[in-house]
C-alpha cells in the first residue's frame, strides 16, 4: 500500500477526489482516506504543517495502515537559480536543516546517534516519479537533489545562503525530512516531491500566493500518475 502525505488541504483535495471505494478513518486529528487509484490501494492524508505533524502522520500510516512506502507531495522554496517557480524537485535525499548539535561535535543537520546524515530516497519511487513527471508535466523542468526541511518558512536571502552553503540543497520546506526519517527507521521507501512556489528569499511572501495553485497542480498530476503505476 502506498501512503500519500500532503501538508495542506489544497495539496490532497484533488487526490482524494480521484479515489474510488473510499473509506475514512481518523487518528491524531487527521483524516486518512483509503481508496483505489487504477485498482492500486492508496491512503491519502493531510498531515498539517511542520515536522512533528508530518512524523506523527507517517508513523500512523505505517502502524495502522501498513504502508509499504510513503510519498510526500507539496510545495517548496527554490535554493538554486536554475530551479524556477513551477518546476519540480524530487528528493535524492533529505536533511533537517534546523537540527543543530554542533556543540557536541556533530555537523549541523546531523541528528545525534543516527547512522546517517541524510535520509535517502527510494530509488524505485524516484525512477517512477522521473518517468511520470516527464509524461504529465512536459511544460516544466524536473530536478533531482537534496531537500532540506525545518520548522521555518525561509524568506530572506541570508538564511537561504546558509542553507545553500551548509547543505547544497535544491529546495527548502517544512516536512519532508521528518517523513523520510520515519521511513528510514521503519525500513520502508520514501520520496519527497516538491513543486517550487517561491525563491526562498525576500520575494517569497509575494511569490508564494501567486504561484501556489500552479505548483500544486503539477504535484497532483504527478502523484496521480505514480499511484496508477505503483
Amino acid at each position: 500500500m502506498l501512503g500519500i502525505i500532503g501538508a495542506m488541504d489544497e495539496e490532497v483535495l484533488e487526490i482524494k477526489n480521484a479515489l474510488k471505494d473510499v473509506t475514512v478513518e481518523t487518528a491524531a486529528g487527521m483524516e486518512f482516506y483509503r481508496g483505489k487509484i487504477n485498482e492500486k490501494e492508496v491512503v491519502v492524508v493531510r498531515s498539517g504543517i511542520g515536522k512533528v505533524n508530518a512524523a506523527v502522520c507517517s508513523q500512523i500510516l505505517v502502524d495502522k495502515f501498513g504502508a509499504e512506502a510513503i510519498v510526500n507531495t507539496g510545495i517548496a522554496g527554490s535554493l538554486k537559480a536554475e530551479i524556477d517557480i513551477g518546476d519540480i524537485v524530487l528528493s535524492s535525499d533529505s536533511v533537517q536543516h534546523d537540527m543543530d548539535a554542533t556543540g557536541f561535535g556533530y555537523p549541523i543537520g546531523q541528528i545525534p546517534r543516527m547512522e546517517t546524515f541524510a535520509f535517502p530516497a527510494d530509488q524505485k519511487l524516484l525512477k517512477l516519479a522521473e518517468k511520470c513527471c516527464n509524461q504529465v508535466n512536459p511544460d516544466i523542468k524536473t530536478f533531482v537533489g537534496r531537500v532540506v526541511s525545518g520548522d521555518q518558512f525561509i524568506s530572506d536571502k541570508e538564511k537561504k545562503q546558509q542553507l545553500i552553503d551548509n547543505f547544497d540543497g535544491f529546495c527548502t520546506e517544512m516536512e519532508g525530512a521528518a517523513i523520510a526519517q520515519v521511513c528510514y527507521l521503519n525500513h520502508i521507501g520514501c520520496l519527497i516531491i516538491r513543486a517550487i512556489s517561491d525563491k526562498a528569499d525576500d520575494s517569497a511572501t509575494v511569490d508564494y500566493p501567486a504561484f501556489e495553485a500552479k505548483a500544486i497542480e503539477h504535484s497532483v498530476k504527478l502523484l496521480l500518475a505514480m499511484a496508477a503505476e505503483y
